[in-house]
């Protein structure tokens, strides 16, 4: 498996990958995906078995402490100097899913966090994934005001 971070190359492996890991309500669209890709490229973790695109992990970084739905569709607020490394989304497709992968993609977008001196990481996640998220050292915050495809969320911080 080989792990890098994104171009604007990779849009239609992202934009599948995406849909095929989200319900249409949750999942970025092309066009948002695109605008995030030009904003924060260097943001996205990409995993690809040889020329296969089969996980990614992508969000922005900005001196908010809580994630927002606004966050999701404005690419433009990423902040490359801010102190919060966001998860918007952890994708794995599901014919490579229950094998680690997205663990490994998380740790090196903690690593980087780390490396770049941030305040730590924020993401929301539903329920059944609040105890993956703490393996990690993500500590559950409880509700998010996020109502991002009309799904409760729990935001899950990991602190420096």
């Amino acid at each position: 498996m080989n792990i890098r971070t994104a171009t604007i190359k990779d849009l239609e492996a992202v934009t599948s990958v995406e849909a095929e890991c989200f319900p249409p309500a949750e999942a970025a669209t092309r066009e948002e995906l695109a605008e995030r890709l030009k904003y924060y490229a260097d943001h996205f973790w990409l995993m690809f078995d040889g020329d296969k695109l089969i996980a990614f992990v992508d969000g922005f970084v900005t001196d908010e402490e809580d994630l927002t739905d606004e966050m999701y569709a404005k690419a433009q607020l990423h902040n490359e100097s801010g102190a919060w490394q966001m998860i918007f989304g952890v994708n794995t497709i599901p014919s490579y899913r229950k094998h680690g992968y997205a663990g490994e993609l998380i740790k090196c977008a903690i690593e980087d966090a780390r490396k770049q001196e941030r305040k730590g990481l924020v993401l929301t996640c539903k329920d059944h994934l609040v105890n993956y998220y703490a393996k990690f050292g993500f500590e559950n915050e409880g509700v998010s005001e996020s109502e991002h495809g009309g799904v409760k969320w729990n935001q899950m911080r990991l602190k420096f």
